[in-house]
């Protein structure tokens, strides 16, 4: 099992930055793929970008180009870099992990649903 936990998050106007963090506890860290979604008030959770454990990343169209996924497999943390940051960025980000991308994809967590990050863009 594996225990994550995100910060970073805060108060940003549109065209800001922000770079989310997320913590893991765990043994097998670096075999697992690790995962960013977020969800806004009134929506589902959505799948904002990944990355596996060979450090592939992949991005939802709504944040390719702008956010970049990382690891630190030493430090067993995840970032989120976010760029040009818009105001239907605006949600909690959560992360989390699963054995294979395609575990995150189909909802094979490895770990439970934490806290989240709060990361509000507003002029």
């Amino acid at each position: 099992q594996v225990h994550l936990v995100e910060s970073g998050g805060g108060l940003v106007q549109p065209g800001g930055s922000l770079r989310l963090s997320c913590t893991a506890s765990g043994s097998t860290f670096g075999l697992r793929a690790l995962g960013w979604y977020r969800q806004a008030p009134g929506n589902e959770r959505e799948w904002v970008a990944d990355i596996s454990g060979g450090g592939i990343t992949a991005y939802a169209h709504s944040v390719a180009g702008r956010f970049l996924i990382s690891r630190d497999n030493t430090q067993n943390i995840m970032y989120l870099q976010m760029n040009n940051l818009k105001l239907e960025d605006t949600a909690v980000y959560y992360c989390n992990a699963a054995s294979t991308v395609e575990g995150l994809q189909l909802g094979v967590f490895s770990a439970s649903w934490g806290q989240g990050t709060q990361v509000t863009v507003s002029s």
